[in-house]
């Protein structure tokens, strides 16, 4: 049984010799099926996430299709369903907000419906991870197909044009020095078609994170959104997942300890998105894990960065693909991962790599790594009690890693949009940044605005990094001495929301410390003259009372396996 108490077998009903059986095989016979088609076994279904107002995961159409194909090579019967979709870009708040419902449609959708197993096509950033935490709490074997990357376009000088070069043309648009026939052309040429961001952004790396858990087909996060190869891939999906259908190979024995380890691992090796910090805790404790942030500081330390691509790095998706791709990635730092644990196909990583050779390429380091750390810092300090997150692999200023300054706070995204380029703005380039009330709560849904722009007359002066602190998080394909996930958050009553203009903020990357310089008494004092949050109504008061913080993956507590023993022992 799984989680929900439902059966595996949930295309019994297709079988049912019975009225309830004919009925089923009956509706499905009216859409031009055959009398032997809707008697195949299993029956899988394909959740897809494809949307107009979701470009990135729109490609998936045509993959669904394919897997189809796949399932039916195999004797089973496909059965596409919709679930909301939800884009980076286009969903307000944040698409972070609504994570954990569409997690939660996923899981009604495959519990309460007729199949046997799934297929989960998705790509932007919260689909892939909504969409495994969703299939973890529902219990039925499950496989990923992510949407794979949009190809680079050309823009200006610039000939193999990503996400992640987008953000300095905007940086340049803010102090004048874009004009508005480039600015009309940035439009143009920004996005070159469907599919995920092109580098290793969120999407990505949690495309990598699905492969290394075993979801996903070894090899299949990186091939472009609309190649032959991401086809065959799908029908290679469609096959995989009948047999791991036939075979009982839940998600729950996919997700272990050791395998959440080898996906954080593998983030590191990456130089992948600190948005990997929130999801894989998420993920972790539908299957009744708890990662925590001491465990992440201590798998980041003992982690080589080894993938030198962008944004953090110098070479393109296609060279990590041409590299080996995740494989490689993993066979480099096979030493610090489980090569014991399986994946959908059934068998293990060290089969997959055992054999194979990986060329050396400069896109993945060899002996001598990158960094002999991950990309990914942990912190903790007075300021962060529960830690926060810096993507080191990102941060270039070597000199802000160990820095001293005077806090200049923003009270959320409309006073930083009112005040970040005020020429009167107290600000100079020893000067920490600060951006609250941007958390799970208090935003809601952590929108991806801790990459605080460099005010325009720093900006003009040269400077182009400074340290920058927030409750919020940051998009995968920035880059910068951004300190996020800060936790509590300040909405909730966390130590960011006692900063004030002025107070001296230290960050210590080597000692993995974020603190302000006030005393213990003093910042009580403070605490005690702020006035507790009101909640608000509808899905934003379900977010509000049920969302955990940062550092337990923001979902909610409700769906995580152990909530009803906690809150039965509470009664």
């Amino acid at each position: 049984m799984s989680q929900r108490g439902v059966s595996r077998d949930g295309g019994a009903a297709f079988r049912d010799p019975g009225q309830d059986g004919m009925l089923h095989r009956a509706f499905l016979r009216g859409t031009g099926l055959g009398a032997e088609d809707v008697r195949r076994s299993p029956v899988i279904g394909i959740a897809t996430s494809a949307s107009d107002l979701n470009p990135c995961n729109l490609g998936t159409t045509a993959l669904v299709e394919r897997i189809k194909e796949g399932v039916r090579s195999a004797g089973g019967l496909p059965l596409a369903f919709p679930t909301i979709s939800v884009s980076e870009p286009f969903t307000r708040p944040t698409s972070l907000y609504l994570r954990n419902l569409l997690s939660m449609d996923v899981e009604e959708m495959i519990a309460g419906s007729p199949v046997d197993g799934v297929v989960l096509v998705g790509g932007c950033d919260k689909t892939v991870p909504a969409q495994i935490m969703g299939a973890l709490s529902a219990g039925k074997p499950a496989a990923v197909l992510t949407a794979g990357p949009r190809m680079p376009t050309s823009f200006g000088r610039h000939e193999n044009f990503t996400i992640d070069d987008i953000w300095p043309v905007c940086e340049a648009r803010r102090t004048g020095e874009v004009g508005d026939e480039e600015w009309a052309q940035l439009e143009r040429c920004a996005i070159g078609g469907v599919g995920t961001c092109n580098v290793m952004g969120t999407a990505i790396t949690m495309a990598a994170v699905a492969e290394v858990l075993g979801f996903s087909l070894p090899g299949s996060s990186l091939p472009p959104a609309t190649s032959d190869v991401r086809e065959e891939l799908a029908f290679r999906t469609g096959e995989a997942i009948v047999a791991a259908t036939r075979a009982g190979r839940t998600p729950g024995e996919l997700v272990s300890m050791k395998s959440l380890e080898n996906a954080f691992r593998a983030v590191n090796a990456l130089g992948g998105s600190t948005n990997a910090v929130i999801h894989l805790e998420a993920i972790a404790g539908r299957a009744g894990h708890v990662l925590g942030m001491r465990r992440f500081s201590q798998w980041s330390a003992t982690t080589p960065h080894v993938a030198d691509v962008r944004p953090s790095g110098r070479y393109s998706l296609a060279a990590l693909e041409t590299a080996g791709g995740i494989p490689a990635v993993l066979n480099r730092i096979r030493d610090q991962v489980h090569l014991d644990t399986v994946t959908i196909t059934g068998r293990t990583w060290k089969e997959h790599l055992d054999g194979r050779d990986f060329p050396s390429h400069p896109a993945i380091a060899g002996s001598v790594p990158l960094a002999p750390r991950g990309g990914l810092v942990v912190l903790h300090g007075n300021l962060a009690p529960r830690g926060a997150v810096l993507k080191v692999a990102g941060a270039h200023d070597e000199r802000l890693q160990r820095h001293r300054g005077r806090a200049v706070v923003f009270e959320g995204l409309a006073d930083l949009n009112a005040r970040i380029d005020d020429p009167d703005l107290p600000v100079d380039a020893d000067s920490v940044l600060v951006l609250r009330g941007m958390g799970v709560i208090g935003a809601p849904g952590m929108p991806e605005v801790g990459h605080i722009p460099v005010p325009a007359k720093l900006r003009k002066a040269g400077v182009r990094d400074m340290l920058r602190i927030s409750d919020a998080r940051m998009s995968g394909t920035s880059t910068g001495t951004v300190v996020l996930h800060v936790t509590p958050e300040a909405a909730v009553g966390g130590p960011l929301g006692l900063v004030r203009e002025g107070d001296e903020i230290e960050l210590d990357v080597a000692a993995g410390t974020i603190g302000v310089v006030l005393s213990p008494e003093e910042l009580a004092r403070r605490r005690s003259a702020v006035p507790p949050p009101q909640p608000p109504r509808g899905y934003a008061w379900l977010h509000h009372q049920h969302a955990l913080q940062a550092d337990q993956g923001c979902d909610f507590d409700f769906l995580r396996p152990d909530f009803r023993t906690r809150t039965d022992a509470a009664g």
